[in-house]
């Protein structure tokens, strides 16, 4: 092969995809803006979450109740953010379901980034204005944006491509995500010494704006794929109970096998991130130096993963289907954690953090969301909508207070543990494969349970 033969070919592939799925490119444009959206905010919530100053984290009631009673908020911070996160989502999950259930995806597709462009206009004013508690707001806020909105896009995806043209387009697609998560932080790291943190927030509702547009121009694609797949009323509302995700995951051993594989990866991750705060709030005491760094870690995730997406996630899916993008993640997290149980170094932290967020971003997840394409639409929008979410936070929840107890032995116990958690995400990945085996090529008939 001549040099450069293989990136021109990977070229080619990209302009006979263009040529032949107009709506690619909508789609490539909305994940872009989403998720540079998104990173233009993450390292601002992350910087909160790793904050040495309680009272811009938490209201000033709940500090000095706190301190009343000798508790120390700023040793909970993390802990109590996730506690926070997981019961929003549990409070949102039926809102949910109810606006999936009795709206049409024209309708409540626009409405939900309506709804976060109208909130960070408010984080700009409490921000601007520094009110106390801005912090934990931000933050639970932050996560269950990210959750609801990139879970919706792919649900949406799955409604426009076929499970072939999801193996052949998803990398593509996924490509357009992680160059916006490579120019979010960018773009926060040069604004923040600039304009100031809440001025950032006005920059990301821009860019959420684009996003509705996108969704307005891929309407029609999406309509006339479920037109051609049967269902007749593809834009009417999709009915049954706001509750009905968690029946679903209840009934389906897919979506079983998926929230066990969701639960524990995100338990790996929970762990690492835990260790990455400790070392900002040792190193980085200001909070533009720490979003700074923050925004450094996203960029180095973030161009592994581009590399791996352009050249291999789309031959991997393309060829051998699901298997080896969801093993080869869960193996390499398994041995990460062997190796920071043996040498627990803070640079081998780092390097482990960005080999567990670019796996997933760049094989793991593509191939989750390709077998999305084959179930019903309330599994798509509503079985889903549950493991993103609430399944993900339960994760968090979970493991953010295990580390709490963990780390008092020490970080070799922390990332033991972890070796087991990364076992049993394993053999999650391996219970998804065989149950997405006994899937049909395609989604099942509308009328189908």
């Amino acid at each position: 092969m001549t040099p450069g033969t293989g990136t021109a070919g990977r070229f080619d592939h990209l302009r006979g995809a263009l040529r032949e799925f107009p709506p690619l490119l909508w789609s490539f444009l909305y994940f872009f803006f989403l998720l540079t959206g998104y990173y233009v905010l993450r390292p601002v919530r992350d910087a909160m979450g790793a904050s040495a100053d309680v009272e811009a984290v938490f209201p000033l009631a709940l500090v000095e109740w706190a301190a009343a009673r000798g508790w120390a908020l700023g040793e909970l911070t993390l802990q109590l953010l996730f506690t926070g996160t997981f019961i929003a989502m549990v409070v949102l999950q039926p809102v949910y379901g109810a606006l999936v259930s009795r709206f049409p995806r024209r309708v409540f597709l626009p409405v939900l980034y309506l709804a976060f462009i109208a909130c960070l206009l408010g984080f700009y004013l409490v921000f601007g204005r520094e009110v106390p508690g801005r912090g934990a707001a931000f933050f639970i806020w932050v996560a269950v944006f990210n959750l609801f909105a990139v879970s919706v896009f792919w649900s949406f995806m799955a409604d426009i491509y076929t499970d072939i043209e999801a193996r052949r387009l998803y990398g593509f697609i996924a490509v357009g995500g992680t160059a916006g998560a490579f120019l979010g932080p960018i773009i926060t790291r040069v604004l923040v010494h600039q304009i100031g943190v809440a001025n950032l927030l006005l920059v990301s509702a821009a860019l959420l704006a684009v996003c509705v547009g996108c969704i307005l121009k891929l309407a029609r694609w999406a309509r006339a794929r479920e037109q051609s797949r049967g269902a007749s009323a593809a834009e009417a509302a999709m009915g049954g109970s706001m509750l009905a995700g968690l029946r679903l995951l209840r009934d389906q051993p897919l979506l079983r096998a998926m929230a066990v594989l969701m639960f524990f990866g995100v338990g790996v991750g929970t762990l690492l991130y835990n260790e990455q705060a400790a070392i900002a709030r040792a190193f980085y005491p200001g909070d533009e130096a720490r979003t700074a760094f923050y925004a450094n870690i996203d960029l180095a995730i973030n161009l592994v993963t581009i590399l791996v997406q352009v050249f291999l996630t789309r031959p991997l899916l393309v060829r051998y289907g699901v298997g080896p993008v969801l093993l080869v993640p869960a193996f390499a997290i398994l041995l990460g954690f062997a190796a920071l149980t043996a040498s627990p170094l803070p640079m081998l932290v780092a390097v482990v953090q960005i080999a567990t967020r670019a796996g997933e971003f760049a094989l793991a997840k593509p191939g989750r969301e390709t077998i999305y394409t084959r179930v019903d639409r309330e599994t798509r929008y509503k079985g889903k909508a549950v493991i993103d979410t609430a399944v993900y936070r339960f994760g968090d929840l979970s493991f953010v207070w295990l580390h709490k107890f963990l780390a008092a032995f020490g970080s070799a116990v922390v990332f033991g543990v972890g070796v087991l958690v990364a076992s049993a995400m394993t053999f999650g990945a391996w219970r998804l494969i065989r149950e997405q085996a006994k899937l049909p090529a395609g989604p099942p008939a509308p009328d189908a349970p």
